[in-house]
């Protein structure tokens, strides 16, 4: 099967959200205020949302989910977990263990264009991680290494790696980490957070792609 790149997912992303009647508005805000203005946008995709007191909630107080303080110490049980979230129960978020020597959890998100999330344990960290795109689509590798240092502040909490693909190759990915006794509340926050800027680096970085990668 064909890997698709984050350029296709945010293709679908963008769709998704116009065919919803949504619009795209660039704001310009203090670098402390972009978590709580991304809850604020995905609270303002929702029809006659109460806003009143979003900004002074924290990171534990998402209004999207509703989760519980665990060790996960398998993805089975973590699976379990957000497979009972609201996200998951309005089809918003997909969940399916990848079953293996060290079993993983992909998570699917619809409201991204399906953009796939791979959750995996490793030790007391749990690491989210989702594909951008293979190093061969790259027009310059060392112009986009440099830019990605530049722009890296841009996208908190997420870093980009480039790795060793399965098929052969090296690929670039962005992920984070927390730890495994962090509650699912926290957990789906990340997925969600991951997701937004995997989105948001493939638009700024697009002009350093090859034109194949921008249109796979």
């Amino acid at each position: 099967m064909e890997t698709k790149t984050s350029a296709h997912y945010q293709r679908m992303h963008r769709q998704r959200l116009r065919e919803q009647g949504l619009v795209k508005k660039e704001v310009w805000i203090l670098p402390e205020y972009g978590t709580v203005l991304q809850r604020l946008e995905r609270q303002m995709r929702t029809p006659n949302a109460d806003l009143g007191s979003l900004a002074t909630r924290g990171k534990e107080g998402d209004m999207e989910t509703s989760g519980t303080q665990h060790s996960y110490w398998n993805v089975r049980s973590l699976a379990a977990d957000l497979q009972q979230s609201s996200l998951a129960r309005d089809g918003r978020l997909i969940v399916e263990v990848l079953e293996g020597a060290d079993a993983s959890l992909l998570v699917t998100l619809p409201d991204f264009g399906d953009l796939p999330v791979h959750l995996a344990l490793s030790g007391d960290q749990l690491v989210l991680e989702s594909y951008l795109w293979s190093a061969d689509d790259v027009a310059d590798r060392a112009v986009l290494n440099e830019q990605i240092l530049r722009l890296q502040k841009l996208f908190p909490f997420s870093s980009i790696a480039l790795q060793p693909l399965g098929q052969g190759g090296e690929g670039y990915v962005m992920f984070t980490a927390l730890r495994a006794s962090a509650t699912s509340d926290d957990i789906l926050c990340e997925v969600l957070a991951l997701a937004d800027n995997v989105i948001q680096a493939t638009e700024a970085l697009a002009p350093y792609l090859a034109h194949s990668a921008e249109h796979a």
